[in-house]
C-alpha cells in the first residue's frame, strides 16, 4: 500500500546555456508514493509559485512513455533508478521517507541547457535529417506479404524502431556518445529492403552529422544499453559500424 513520504529535492537551476548553474534543495512533505515523478515536480512548482519563487523548468509532453521528452538525470541515472521506463513512468514508491533526490539535466555538448532541467535536443533531429529516412519512391502501400522479409530481420527492425530519441544513451555515456541512437535509426532501415537503396549514403551522412554536432566516441562500456528506457541493444552499434565500413569500402 502506498504511503506519504517527506523528501528533499536537490534540483539543478541554470538560467541559460551561458549562465553558471547551481543546485538548490527544496523540502517536500506528504508526497504520495503512488504519484509519478513528474507529478511530484508539479507539486514542487506549485509550492514554489505559492512562495513567490520561480518554478523549475523541465520538459514533458505525453506523460505515457512515448515521446521521451521527460529527460531527467535522477540520482545518477537517466530517467531514474528503475529500468526500462521513462521519467514520467517513474513512481515515488521507488524512494523512501527522508530521501534526498538529486535531479539534473542531460549532460552533453550536443544537448545545451535551455533552462534548469530542459535541454535542447535538436541535435537528434539534425542527425535524422542527415539520412534517417527513405527518399526513394516505394509506391503505394503494398500487401503485407508482397515483399518477403525474414521474420528475424523484421523483428530486429521493429526493435530498433522502438527508440524514442530521448537521449538517455548520451546522458549515460561517459563520452557523451550518440552511437546507440544513430545505430538504432540506421538499423531499422538497413534491415529492410526499402532502406537498402540508400544504406551507404545514410550511414556516412548520419555518422558525419553526429561527429559534427559534438557527440563523443563509443568505447563499448554498455552504459547506454543499461539505461535505455526502450532496451535498445548495443548490437545495433555493431551493425552501424558494419554499414559504415561497407560504405567506405565502396568509396
Amino acid at each position: 500500500m502506498d504511503k506519504d513520504i517527506n523528501i528533499k529535492v536537490k534540483v539543478w537551476r541554470q538560467n541559460g546555456p551561458k549562465e553558471k548553474g547551481h543546485f538548490e534543495t527544496y523540502p517536500l512533505g506528504n508526497i504520495s508514493q503512488g504519484s509519478s515523478f513528474l507529478e511530484m515536480l508539479d507539486i514542487l512548482n506549485e509550492q514554489l509559485i505559492n512562495q513567490g519563487k520561480e518554478p523549475v523548468v523541465f520538459d514533458h509532453d505525453c506523460r505515457e512513455g512515448i515521446c521521451g521528452m521527460c529527460s531527467l538525470y535522477i540520482n545518477g541515472h537517466p530517467h531514474g533508478p528503475d529500468q526500462g521506463i521513462t521519467t514520467c513512468q517513474l513512481h515515488m514508491r521507488q524512494f523512501n521517507d527522508g530521501d534526498t533526490i538529486t535531479v539534473e539535466p542531460w549532460r552533453s555538448a550536443g544537448f545545451p541547457i535551455v533552462k534548469d532541467l530542459m535541454v535542447d535536443r535538436m541535435a537528434f533531429d539534425k542527425i535524422i535529417q542527415a539520412g534517417g529516412y527513405v527518399s526513394v519512391n516505394t509506391g503505394g502501400v503494398p500487401d503485407a506479404n508482397a515483399i518477403p522479409i525474414p521474420r528475424n530481420d523484421s523483428e530486429m527492425a521493429m526493435d530498433a524502431a522502438a527508440c524514442i530519441g530521448c537521449g538517455a544513451c548520451v546522458a549515460a555515456c561517459k563520452n557523451g556518445s550518440a552511437m546507440l541512437f544513430v545505430s538504432a535509426k540506421v538499423s531499422q532501415l538497413a534491415l529492410l529492403p526499402q532502406g537498402r537503396v540508400e544504406a551507404a549514403k545514410r550511414a556516412k551522412a548520419m555518422v558525419a552529422k553526429m561527429d559534427e554536432l559534438g557527440f563523443g566516441n563509443c568505447t563499448n562500456t554498455g552504459a547506454c544499453e543499461a539505461e535505455c528506457p526502450k532496451n535498445i541493444s548495443i548490437t545495433n552499434i555493431a551493425r552501424l559500424n558494419r554499414e559504415f565500413l561497407k560504405a567506405k569500402f565502396k568509396d
